[in-house]
C-alpha cells in the first residue's frame, strides 16, 4: 500500500471521488431495499430517480468541463475550431431528447427510455477514456467522435424522460410535487457541481482517461441504481400500451443507427448549421400556420410563447460560452494558481443551488403584493444581467493591463451574473410554456423551446470561433473584444424586450387561463396563474 505520506493531491482526489461514489451508491441500494414504501415523506422512487439523475449530470458536466481543453490539448484542434466542435455537440445534446421523449410517448415508455439512454452514455463516457496518441492523424479520433455520438444519442433518451417520470410518482393534487421536483433539482445541481470538481480535477491533473473514466463510472453507478430501483417506481414510465417485442427492438436499432447519423454530424458542423436554419424555419411556420387558425386569445398566447422562444438563442448562445471560450481563457488568463481551470465550470451549480430557493420565495413574496414582473420581464432581466456579467468581466481584465492575469474575482462575478439571469429565465420559460401552450401543441411547444436552446448552443460555438480571430488562437485582447460587443448587445437587446414586455404579457391573457394549480405545470399542463410560486425551482434549469 502507498504510504500516506507520499500521497499528492491527485491521490486524495482520486481516493475522495471512490468514497463519494461509494457512499451515494451505497445510500441508493440502502433505499431501494428498504420495504417501507416511502423515505422521508417522499416515494422511494424519487430518490432512485435523485440519484440516477445525479450520476448523469455528474457524467455529462463532469465531460463536459474537460472537453474543449481534450479537444485542443489532446486533438491539437485550434481554439476555434474546438469552441465550434463543442457548441455542436452541446446543440446535438438539446435536440435529441425532442425525439427521445417521442419516442418514450409513444411505445417505449419513460423507463425503458432511460435505461436504454443510461446505457448508451455509460458506453460513451467508457469509450471516452480511449485516448490514443492525439493528434488529428491518430485514428483513435475515431474512437472519440463515436463516444460523442453515443452520449447525444443517449442523452436524447434519458434527459426529458426522467424528469417526466418525477412527476407520475404523485397525483396531480398532491402537495408534495413542487417539493419533489426541489428535490430532484438539487441532485442535479449536485452531480454537476460533484462531477465537474472531480472529474475536471483528475482529468487535468492525472490524465484525460482519468478524468473521461471517473465520469463514466459515475455513469455506470447511476444506472445500477436505477435498475436496481424498478421496483419502487410503482409503475412510472410504463409504455403507454403492450409493445410487441419486435417493435420494440426496432425503436432500439433506431436508437443505434442514429448514433452513426451523429458520429457524421459533430464531425460536420457547417450540415448542422444548415439543418438548424432549415428545421428552425420550417418549424416556426407550422406553428405559425396553427396559431392562425385558433380564436384571438390562444392565437396571441402562441405569439407570446413564439417571442419569448426567439431569445433562447442570445442568452444561450452568450451563457454557454463557460464551457468554451471562457473556460480556455480562465485556464491561460486568469490568476487560478495552481486549480485546474476547468474546476470553476461547478461554480454555476453551486450558485444555483444557493440563489434558486431565494428566487423561487422572492418570486412568492412579490405574487402576492402583486409586483412580481411577467415572465417577459424577467426574460429582460436575464439578458441584463448576462451582458453586465461580460461587461464587468471585461473592465475587470482591463483594469490589470493586458499583460497582468485577470483576478479570478472576476470569474466568480461573472458566473454569479449568469447564474442570476439563467434563474430568471430558464425556470419562467418553462413554466411559461407549459401554461400558455394548447393542449394539442404542448409538446410540440416544449420541444421548440428546447429546439431554440440547442440553437443557442451553435450560437455559443460560433462566438467562441471568433474569439479565435482569423489565426484560429485565442489572444487575450480578441476575447475581451468579443466580450464587451456581446455585453453591450445583450443590454440594448434586453432594454427592449422590457419596453415591449407590456404588450407579450397583454398576449399572454393571464387573466382567463384557468388552472390554479402551480405544481402540475411541471407536469406539463397547459395553463396556471401568473408566475409560478415554484418557477425558480424547476428541475430543467440544469440542462
Amino acid at each position: 500500500m502507498k504510504d500516506m505520506a507520499l500521497w499528492n493531491e491527485g491521490d486524495w482526489i482520486a481516493a475522495i471521488a471512490v468514497v463519494v461514489l461509494g457512499l451515494f451508491l451505497a445510500t441508493g441500494a440502502k433505499i431501494a431495499v428498504q420495504k417501507e414504501p416511502e423515505f422521508a415523506g417522499h416515494p422511494k422512487g424519487l430518490y432512485m430517480l435523485f440519484f440516477a439523475e445525479m450520476w448523469e449530470r455528474f457524467s455529462y458536466y463532469g465531460m463536459r468541463a474537460l472537453l474543449i481543453f481534450y479537444l485542443t490539448q489532446h486533438w491539437l484542434f485550434s481554439d476555434g475550431q474546438s469552441t465550434l466542435i463543442y457548441g455542436a455537440y452541446t446543440s446535438l445534446v438539446y435536440i435529441t431528447p425532442v425525439l427521445g421523449g417521442w419516442a418514450a410517448d409513444r411505445y417505449l415508455g419513460q423507463r425503458k427510455a432511460v435505461l436504454f439512454g443510461g446505457i448508451l452514455l455509460a458506453l460513451g463516457h467508457g469509450f471516452m477514456a480511449v485516448e490514443g496518441v492525439g493528434g488529428q492523424s491518430d485514428p483513435t479520433i475515431n474512437v472519440f467522435w463515436f463516444a460523442l455520438a453515443l452520449i447525444i444519442v443517449g442523452s436524447g433518451f434519458l434527459k426529458a424522460n426522467i424528469s417526466v417520470m418525477v412527476g407520475q410518482l404523485y397525483s396531480l393534487t398532491d402537495l408534495r410535487r413542487d417539493g419533489a421536483y426541489t428535490i430532484f433539482y438539487m441532485g442535479i445541481n449536485a452531480g454537476a457541481a460533484f462531477g465537474v470538481i472531480l472529474a475536471g480535477y483528475l482529468g487535468q491533473t492525472l490524465g484525460w482517461a482519468y478524468g473521461f473514466g471517473l465520469a463514466g463510472i459515475g455513469m455506470l453507478a447511476g444506472l445500477v441504481v436505477f435498475v436496481l430501483g424498478k421496483k419502487v417506481l410503482l409503475g412510472a414510465g410504463e409504455p403507454p400500451a403492450p409493445l410487441a417485442r419486435s417493435k420494440e427492438l426496432a425503436v432500439y436499432g433506431a436508437g443505434v443507427a442514429s448514433v452513426a447519423v451523429m458520429w457524421a454530424l459533430v464531425q460536420y458542423v457547417d450540415v448542422i448549421q444548415s439543418l438548424l436554419i432549415v428545421s428552425g424555419l420550417a418549424l416556426l411556420g407550422y406553428v405559425l400556420f396553427q396559431a392562425f387558425k385558433l380564436p384571438k386569445e390562444p392565437r396571441e398566447r402562441i405569439f407570446a410563447i413564439l417571442f419569448l422562444v426567439a431569445l433562447n438563442p442570445l442568452f444561450w448562445g452568450l451563457f454557454e460560452q463557460a464551457g468554451g471560450s471562457l473556460n480556455l481563457y480562465t485556464d491561460r488568463y486568469v490568476s487560478i494558481g495552481d486549480v485546474p481551470a476547468s474546476v470553476f465550470q461547478s461554480i454555476n451549480s453551486i450558485y444555483i443551488i444557493l440563489f434558486a430557493p431565494v428566487f423561487a420565495a422572492v418570486w412568492a413574496y412579490l405574487g402576492r403584493k402583486g409586483l412580481e414582473p411577467s415572465a417577459p420581464a424577467k426574460f429582460a432581466l436575464a439578458l441584463f444581467q448576462v451582458g453586465l456579467g461580460f461587461l464587468i468581466f471585461v473592465w475587470g481584465a482591463n483594469s490589470v493591463g493586458p499583460e497582468v492575469a485577470t483576478p479570478v474575482l472576476f470569474v466568480f462575478l461573472i458566473y454569479l451574473l449568469h447564474t442570476t439571469g439563467e434563474l430568471c429565465l430558464s425556470p419562467v420559460g418553462l413554466s411559461a410554456m407549459n401554461r400558455l401552450a394548447p393542449g394539442f401543441m404542448a409538446s410540440l411547444i416544449m420541444g421548440a423551446w428546447f429546439y431554440m436552446s440547442a440553437v443557442g448552443n451553435f450560437v455559443a460555438g460560433k462566438i467562441g470561433e471568433a474569439t479565435g480571430g482569423e489565426s484560429g488562437e485565442m489572444t487575450k485582447g480578441a476575447v475581451l473584444d468579443i466580450y464587451n460587443q456581446i455585453g453591450w448587445v445583450a443590454i440594448g437587446v434586453g432594454a427592449v424586450v422590457l419596453a415591449l414586455s407590456p404588450l407579450v404579457k397583454k398576449w399572454m391573457h393571464l387573466d382567463t387561463l384557468k388552472d390554479d394549480s402551480v405544481g402540475d405545470d411541471l407536469l406539463g399542463q397547459t395553463e396556471g396563474p401568473g408566475e409560478a410560486q415554484g418557477a425558480g425551482v424547476h428541475p430543467a434549469t440544469k440542462g
